[in-house]
């Protein structure tokens, strides 16, 4: 692949696509493949479907994904074959360091340009000053009461994260680094939903 290259970074569950937005490929550094995403990028993403902000029983059910545009954030995302997390730079619009992101998924497939994984609930946030907190453990909660994860399994989403957080991979060197001028928003290309 080649810089400014369009990959579809993809969460699928149930054999369906549950969450997908277009990335540009950055670079390969050390094994781990950079993408950006970037406001204005088209994309498919379970809305929050209940009035306390829940969507997993929609998105166990196999709800169909809303189109969704990237908004209010540039992020890029660090991730290798096999990794059962991503590591995330994310800026403002205005590119003000936001901080970074620890997303806990299930090991990430590469089929060309489809970057596959399942998005576990949990995740990891951390600020700007390297302070870090959980993210959505009612989420991971909600994911073992409707039996998308188990206990071992949700045990083993935290030990990733914990185990993460323990090699404290931020910042990436990354932080300084602008998407070329000419890099405009990406379209959902057909076929996202093939499995």
């Amino acid at each position: 692949m080649d810089p400014g290259d369009p990959v579809l970074l993809r969460s699928i569950y149930g054999g369906r696509v549950r969450w997908t937005f277009p990335h540009r490929f950055v670079a390969e550094e050390g094994g781990r493949l950079a993408l950006y995403c970037g406001p204005g990028n088209r994309g498919r993403l379970m809305k929050q479907s209940s009035a306390d902000g829940r969507y997993l029983e929609a998105w166990a059910r196999g709800d169909p994904p809303s189109e969704w545009t990237w908004a209010r954030t540039h992020v890029l995302r660090f991730m290798r074959e096999g990794d059962a997390h991503t590591v995330e730079v994310m800026w403002d619009e205005a590119w003000s360091l936001l901080g970074w992101y620890v997303n806990l998924q299930a090991p990430l497939r590469v089929h060309g340009t489809f970057f596959d994984t399942t998005d576990w609930a949990l995740d990891v946030v951390v600020e700007p000053d390297g302070t870090w907190r959980w993210k959505d453990e009612d989420d991971l909660e909600e994911a073992i009461e409707l039996r998308v994860l188990d206990e071992a399994g949700a045990a083993a989403v935290r030990a990733e994260g914990e185990r993460v957080i323990a090699e404290r991979p931020w910042p990436t060197g990354w932080e300084d680094w602008r998407p070329p001028r000419e890099w405009t928003p990406l379209p959902l290309p057909e076929g996202w939903d093939r499995v």
